[in-house]
C-alpha cells in the first residue's frame, strides 16, 4: 500500500453519529452558557447546588427507568410509587398515621430512620416486582400495568394517610435529605453512587449484556439461553427499588410525606431517560446519557424559574423537547445508516 493510498483508506467520521453520542451533552452546555449569559444568577455556588438537589429525586428514579426502557419497556406508576413508598416510611418512622401535621420530631413509638428506610425501599421493590409478574404472567402490555399501578398506588397511599400529610422527622432522617457533606448535598452524593453502580452493572456485567439483548431482541434472546421473564421482572423490581430510595430521600428533605408527592414525576423521568440517548424502542442507551438528561432537564427548569416563567409554560417546554427528542433520534439513525 503507497502513502498516496493512506488518506483514502482513513475511516471517515460520521457527523450523525457523533451527534446522537454527544448530542444531549452539547445540548446541556449550549443550555447553560444561554442561561447564564440571560440571568448572571444561574452560575451562582448556591444556585447549582440547589439544581444538583432538584434533580437528585427524579435522576434516581430516572436511573431505574433506564433499565425498564432498555428492554423496550415503559414504567408511567413511578411517581404514585414514589408517593406511596414515602408515606409507608413516615408512617414507620411515626409509628403510626395519627400525627399528621406535627411538625416536631418522632412521635414516642417510632421506629427510627432506618426501619423507615427499609420500609420504603421494601415497598417500591415488592410493587415493582408485582408489576413486572403481571407482564409476564399475565402477558398484559407494560403501559396497561403500569397505568393501572399509576390509580393503585395513589389510592393506597391516600388510604392510608387519610388524605393528608405526616410531618415532623428528627435531624437524624432530615439529614438524608437536607444535609451536607462538605459543600455537596448528601441527596447528590446518593444519586451519585447509584449511577455509578448502574453504570457499572449495564457495562461491566452478565445481567447488563442480558438487559440490552432482551431490548434488542426478546425472541433472539430468549433462543440464545436468556430467562427473558425473569430479565423483565428484575428490571421492574429495579425501578421500583429506586422510587423507593427517592421517596425516602425526598421526603427527608421535604420533612414530609404527601399523598400528592410524585405527581407529573412520571413525565419528567421519562423525558430525562429519553432525552439521554435511550430509545424507547430498547436495546440502545446508557446511564451516563440518563445522567445528562436529568441535569438537562433541571437546568431547563430552573433556568425558566429564574426568568420568572410560569409552572404551566415549563411543562409545556419540557413535553415539546420530549417529542422533539425522540424525533431527533429516529432522524440520527436513519442519517448514521
Amino acid at each position: 500500500m503507497t502513502a498516496a493510498n493512506e488518506p483514502a483508506t482513513r475511516p471517515r467520521v460520521n457527523l450523525f453519529r457523533v451527534l446522537k453520542t454527544f448530542g444531549p451533552l452539547l445540548f446541556l452546555v449550549v443550555l447553560m452558557a444561554v442561561f447564564a449569559l440571560v440571568n448572571p444568577n444561574f452560575l451562582n455556588p448556591t444556585n447549582l447546588f440547589n439544581v444538583l438537589r432538584q434533580i437528585s429525586i427524579t435522576g434516581l428514579i430516572a436511573l431505574g427507568m433506564t433499565f425498564v426502557i432498555l428492554t423496550a419497556g415503559i414504567d408511567l406508576s413511578v411517581g404514585s410509587l414514589v408517593a406511596l413508598s414515602g408515606m409507608v416510611a413516615a408512617i414507620v418512622f411515626k409509628g403510626g398515621a395519627a400525627n399528621t401535621l406535627s411538625l416536631g420530631g418522632a412521635a414516642a413509638g417510632g421506629y427510627g430512620w432506618f426501619a423507615a428506610l427499609l420500609a420504603a425501599l421494601a415497598v417500591g421493590t415488592l410493587c415493582g416486582a408485582i408489576q413486572g409478574l403481571a407482564i409476564t404472567r399475565l402477558k398484559v402490555p407494560p403501559f396497561v400495568v403500569t397505568l393501572g399501578g399509576l390509580t393503585i398506588f395513589r389510592g393506597l397511599t391516600l388510604t392510608l394517610s387519610n388524605g393528608g400529610p405526616i410531618s415532623g422527622f428528627d435531624a437524624s432522617m432530615r439529614w438524608f435529605g437536607a444535609g451536607l457533606i462538605g459543600p455537596v448535598p448528601v441527596p447528590v452524593i446518593i444519586f451519585a453512587v447509584a449511577a455509578i453502580l448502574c453504570h457499572v452493572v449495564l457495562r461491566y456485567t452478565r445481567y447488563g449484556r442480558a438487559v440490552y439483548a432482551v431490548g434488542g431482541n426478546a425472541e433472539a434472546a430468549r433462543l440464545s439461553g436468556l430467562k427473558v421473564d425473569a430479565i423483565l421482572v428484575s428490571v421492574y423490581l429495579i425501578v421500583g427499588f429506586f422510587c423507593g430510595l427517592a421517596a425516602f430521600v425526598l421526603s427527608a428533605r421535604l420533612n414530609s410525606a404527601e399523598a400528592v408527592a410524585g405527581i407529573g414525576y412520571e413525565l419528567t423521568v421519562i423525558s430525562a431517560v429519553v432525552i439521554g440517548g435511550t430509545s424507547l424502542f430498547g436495546g440502545v442507551g446508557t446511564v451516563g446519557g440518563t445522567v445528562i438528561g436529568a441535569a438537562l432537564i433541571g437546568v431547563l427548569v430552573n433556568g425558566l424559574v429564574l426568568n420568572n416563567v410560569s409552572s404551566y409554560t415549563q411543562q409545556v417546554v419540557i413535553g415539546l423537547i420530549l417529542i422533539l427528542a425522540v424525533a431527533f433520534d429516529r432522524w440520527l439513525k436513519a442519517r448514521a445508516r
